[in-house]
């Protein structure tokens, strides 16, 4: 009885571990989510869940390459993924920032219905984190696919949260939506970058 209580105590860590990793990675892309829906309000849920399933691919599949390249690799990814997602996100957020603010502009690549080049890098800045980590998932204790598939989920059910999320506050503030999701997204980059400059992220 006690080595089942043990047993069952160290699953329910390894879970809840698993689960706040799954959190973590995500946030990124529930946040470039929310700046999705806000650009465009009339999407609907087919958008939403189109974005969300991007993101949550991107974000579940960017686990399983690091793994796969193992640890040998870990310091090269290291290296390069702050400053290929904050200049990406800075990017996109620049659009974003200029349709806002410039009448008659729009952020088209950004935040069109379908996944164009802009959804497609907000998807892949924001998961770039997650190929370092991958590395270590195989110190938590799943499975790696049911890690990465953990994760996956998680991303999805955020990120077309975040989609309705900036639908509803696009629709009531407007142009200024686009220019403030441009200000998350290149916050969300210089975070990243900072990040991983000066406080070893």
């Amino acid at each position: 009885m006690c080595r089942e209580n043990r047993g069952g105590a160290a699953l329910a860590i390894v879970m809840t571990t698993l689960l706040l990793l799954a959190l973590a990675l995500s946030m990124d892309a529930f946040a470039a989510a929310v700046t999705q829906g806000a650009a465009v309000p009339q999407g609907g849920a087919g958008r939403a869940l189109g974005i969300g399933t991007l993101f949550g691919t991107f974000q579940g599949s960017m686990p399983l390459i690091g793994w796969g390249l193992g640890v040998a690799f870990a310091p090269f990814v290291r290296e390069l993924d702050h400053w290929v997602a904050f200049v990406l996100l800075a990017l996109i957020g620049a659009r974003m920032v200029h349709a806002g603010l410039v009448p008659g502009s729009s952020v088209e690549p950004a935040a069109s219905t379908g996944p164009r080049w802009g959804i497609l890098a907000a998807a892949l800045a924001t998961s770039i984190d997650a190929a370092a980590a991958g590395v270590a998932l195989p110190l938590l204790g799943p499975p790696v696919l049911v890690s990465c598939a953990v994760i996956g989920a998680v991303t999805f059910v955020l990120s077309t949260a975040g989609v309705f999320i900036g639908t509803a506050t696009g629709a009531l503030i407007g142009k200024r939506a686009e220019a403030a999701g441009g200000f998350v997204l290149i916050a969300i980059g210089a975070k990243i970058l900072i990040e991983h400059l000066y406080f070893g992220g």
